[in-house]
């Protein structure tokens, strides 16, 4: 990175001036069974391929080459669980091990390169050992959210056809013990696949009975001949993400060895300034991307140590938990999404708990997963006085492509923005016919192809769907299904998806400013906006707030206080009359509000509740606020 000089814009021209020189020197920082001799393959566009004559082993690089650089006995990964009061920390030299041994299991079953893997397993080590050991041997990984929906995860089994499961007899969800073997036959009983086996995890909260085909992972670890690093082509696939909240045949993006590996390791020093024995804490599941990239893969290629965390930001037990893991633990880099900040500045909107710990060691907060409001920005930089650093990325992304990149020059933040587009990513922004919208003006933000290393290849077995759903909409352009605008300095402000731009009598209103303006008011601690159907003016907006603890104001006041406040600061065509006070929002639980099915419900359709929700109570005692009639709009 250094080569390219050390300010923003020097290292950004580099990027987009040479992309071929400059990817080949970032693929310095990874050790390849063969150097790769080019960087770029266009000869298929747009199926671009990173390091197609390189070979290497993502395995080898995240574990084996610190071990044998002789640092062994530096902690790798940290488990901490407060739900289980399991702590537990694994050297590389450990972890390597277990994870040879592991990969010795996979292999007697018969996997090899290539073949799939389904990992559908909560936050324990073995999910880290289970994805790491399938790369050693050079199988396909597929993590499923551990306790997705029996058919959910049956498609998904359906359409990565894997050649083994590795699951856990349970997962734990705050106090409550969630049995995955039950979910997981029952899945298999829905699957036209049959996989060769299944190896499942016991674990003394809920054990499992086990079937003919299912094998117990310490009976068979302990008989396992440990398997080596096995080198594959940088073009390989490394693992299949499905996307979140898919429904009907799933989207499963494909992510490759090399340039994962190549972009990962870059960003590691250069977004989030963190370097060999340095401590990072991502707050998120290794079931979404930002588990795969930032828990298990970036920080092990950088030597650093990451934290894996199985527990909520509130309730286990309470709101101080991110606060006590990082004291506890030396944390230099937190990384977490909005809503969980949101979680727990309404429980501790003070920030009480998190002054109960020493965070001298504690320099960044990044966030990323949901649109980050200035409200939420402000509270954290000067409860932690560090910088709050917004990322905007996506599953398909596999690594930022707006922040502000800690590691090379930091730019003044700007609240509602994550900054500038990182080196290697050509963010534009297009009106609807295509053409380059002013600076300040809203639209379609897109990438110009090709995408940088560790970006999607295409989509599992279905190439022509990858080039339908993102690449055809604008030619030469990868869209990603956000709008928003890039103002005269470079800086890039992501209001929403392109679906949650609503049309109020002709006049395209983003709800995504709507809810800054909501989330701005100190009584507020998190808020949606929908676009509702009305027959006068097409579309009308309705808000959705959920309170902080201890507000005394009634709900009533609240409502009509944000009315006014919206009225003010957009005016009166943002045309907001209806703000409800509720006790929660329907989420994921990757912590995505679900605006879509909200929307959907208050149109009038029997919206199906999505696979992802987190909890569907919370979306059944909303029902009867988002269906009490399309005449709000009118008053």
């Amino acid at each position: 990175m250094r080569q390219f000089g050390t300010s923003y814009e020097e290292v950004f021209r580099a990027s987009t001036e040479d992309p071929e020189g400059f990817w080949l020197a970032a693929a310095g920082g990874i050790e390849w069974d063969v150097v790769p001799a080019r960087a770029l393959d266009a000869s298929r566009a747009p199926f671009y391929r990173w390091f197609p004559d390189g070979e290497l082993n993502v395995c080898h690089n995240a574990l084996d080459r610190h071990v044998a650089a002789g640092r062994g006995a530096q902690p790798a990964l940290v488990h901490d669980s407060p739900v289980t009061g399991v702590r537990r920390t694994y050297t590389y030299a450990e972890l390597t091990e277990e994870v040879a041994a592991f990969a010795g299991v996979l292999a007697g079953l018969g996997v090899g390169r290539g073949d799939r893997v389904v990992v559908y397993m909560p936050m324990v080590p073995e999910a880290v050992v289970a994805m790491l050991a399938c790369a050693r041997i050079g199988a396909v990984h597929s993590v499923v959210f551990g306790g997705f929906a029996a058919p959910e995860l049956a498609v998904r089994i359906d359409d990565a056809a894997p050649k083994v499961v590795v699951a856990a007899s349970c997962g734990i969800e705050g106090a409550r013990v969630v049995p995955y073997k039950p979910l997981l036959d029952r899945a298999l009983d829905l699957a036209a696949h049959r996989p060769r086996a299944c190896v499942v995890l016991q674990r003394p909260q809920c054990a499992a009975e086990l079937g003919e085909r299912d094998l117990d992972w310490a009976d068979a670890v302990r008989t396992a001949r440990p398997a080596a690093p096995v080198p594959v082509a940088a073009t390989d696939p490394l693992y299949i993400l499905y996307t979140s909240g898919t429904t009907g045949k799933p989207k499963g993006v494909v992510r490759d060895c090399g340039g994962h590996a190549v972009a990962l390791r870059w960003t590691m020093e250069a977004v989030y300034d963190v370097g060999p024995g340095e401590v990072m804490f991502t707050a998120s599941d290794v079931g979404w991307v930002v588990g795969h990239s930032y828990i298990v893969y970036g920080p092990l290629l950088a030597g650093a140590t990451t934290v894996l965390y199985e527990g909520k930001p509130v309730g286990t037990p309470d709101a101080g938990q991110f606060w006590r893991v990082a004291a506890e633990h030396g944390v230099k880099t937190l990384f977490t999404a909005p809503t969980a900040l949101r979680a727990i500045k309404k429980a501790d909107p003070d920030g009480e708990l998190a002054r109960r710990h020493d965070l001298s060691r504690l320099e960044y907060l990044f966030l990323a997963g949901e649109r980050l409001d200035p409200g939420t920005y402000h509270w954290a930089r000067d409860l932690l006085r560090v910088p709050v650093v917004d990322n905007w990325w996506q599953t398909e992304t596999g690594w930022p492509v707006v922040a502000n990149p800690m590691g090379i020059e930091a730019a003044p933040a700007r609240a509602g923005s994550p900054t500038r587009p990182l080196p290697g990513w050509d963010v534009r922004v297009l009106d609807a016919a295509g053409k380059p919208a002013p600076a300040g003006e809203d639209g379609a933000l897109v990438v110009r192809l090709p995408m940088p290393p560790g970006a999607l290849s295409t989509l599992w077995n279905d190439d022509d769907r990858f080039v339908a759903s993102y690449l055809s909409a604008y030619d030469g352009f990868y869209l990603t299904g956000d709008g928003g605008h890039i103002d005269e300095d470079g800086y890039v402000f992501v209001m929403g998806r392109t679906d949650d731009v609503i049309n109020v009598a002709g006049h395209r209103l983003s709800t995504g400013s709507m809810e800054e303006v909501l989330a701005s008011h100190p009584a507020v601690a998190e808020c949606a906006v929908i676009g509702v159907a009305d027959p006068l003016k097409g579309q009308v907006p309705r808000g959705l707030v959920v309170l902080k603890e201890g507000v005394v104001a009634g709900p009533g006041a609240v409502e009509a206080e944000l009315v006014r406040l919206v009225r003010d600061r957009i005016g009166p065509v943002a045309a907001l009359k209806d703000v409800a006070v509720v006790a929660a929002l329907p989420k994921t639980r990757s912590g995505k509000i679900l605006r879509a099915t909200m929307r959907g419900i208050a149109d009038g359709r029997d919206e199906p509740v999505p696979s992802t929700v987190d909890d569907a109570a919370v979306l059944d005692a909303l029902r009867p606020v988002l269906t009490r009639g399309a005449s709000l709009g009118e008053q």
